[in-house]
């Protein structure tokens, strides 16, 4: 399980996901919940093993002893695989839980790609895509389902490319970057408990399919400025196509997304971080 916030439930506003903010312990209350309610919910439909990664901010939002199912927990910052560290080949679906939009796509709340103060917009093999469509390139790569999704109506709107035959909760409509019509927390763990349920069961069904990225991927980025652009050819398998345009392109989906985390990392250094 791949778990962001901005996509849980009740989360409309930045104060809410940024440690030390007024609002933060209220944001990682809502994410356990909802954590917990896709755990349980797997193991109901006979997950034998879940493994968390933290995959907001600092990666370290959750309460560890509060967590079900005696899950493990990935957390911390500066995982070579991201929002991806613990995927493997041993593993049989992938869940992306509190997901959400791009920023260059629709209206969501609190969209983004990875980094809004460098990338501007993303495209794999010319379709527009936020997290959930550059992390299915290492689902695909080691032939993992990704096999539920929540967040709102635009997240799964630009997963669903990626994830045919998975579970989808909505938790939320949102109305604008800022605002949202969220669904009361417990309806939404109640969805996301039977939501996470039937996802497992229909991998064991084989009813989920691969992403199925075409071969070579080619993972366009549009970034904030000319010095960011310049300093992502920094990061091996990187190159510059305009002022703002970088592109990764190769056979190895798994090396595309290694460059992208790279690139990721190294031009926060270009936007003073």
């Amino acid at each position: 399980m791949s778990l962001d916030m901005e996509g849980v439930a009740g989360i409309v506003d930045w104060d809410q996901c940024r440690p030390g903010s007024p609002g933060y312990a209220l944001g990682c209350a809502l994410l356990q919940d909802e954590v917990n309610a896709a755990i349980e919910g797997a193991i109901a439909g006979g997950a034998t093993e879940v493994v968390l990664n933290d995959s907001h901010s600092r990666m370290a939002n959750l309460d560890p002893r509060r967590i079900a199912g005696e899950a493990k927990y990935l957390s911390g910052r500066h995982k070579p695989m991201y929002m991806m560290q613990g995927l493997d080949e041993t593993v049989h679906a992938a869940f992306f839980v509190g997901y959400h939009g791009s920023i260059s796509g629709e209206a969501s709340a609190m969209s983004h790609t990875y980094n809004p103060e460098v990338f501007s917009g993303a495209r794999l093999n010319g379709l527009p895509v936020g997290e959930s469509g550059i992390n299915a390139l290492v689902a695909d790569h080691y032939g993992v389902p990704i096999a539920f999704v929540s967040g709102d109506e635009v997240t799964w709107e630009e997963t669903a490319p990626f994830a045919q035959g998975a579970v989808n909760v909505v938790t939320k409509q949102s109305i604008t970057r800022a605002s949202a019509l969220n669904l009361h927390p417990s309806e939404s763990c109640r969805l996301i408990r039977a939501g996470a349920e039937e996802a497992v069961r229909r991998v064991a069904a084989g009813e989920v399919a691969l992403p199925r990225v075409q071969r070579p991927a080619v993972l366009d980025l549009d970034v904030q400025t000319a010095d960011m652009a310049d300093v992502a050819t920094w990061a091996r398998g990187a190159e510059r196509t305009g002022t703002r345009e970088v592109r990764i392109e190769g056979e190895d989906l798994l090396s595309v997304f290694r460059s992208f985390v790279a690139v990721n990392y190294i031009t926060r250094q270009a936007g003073g971080r």
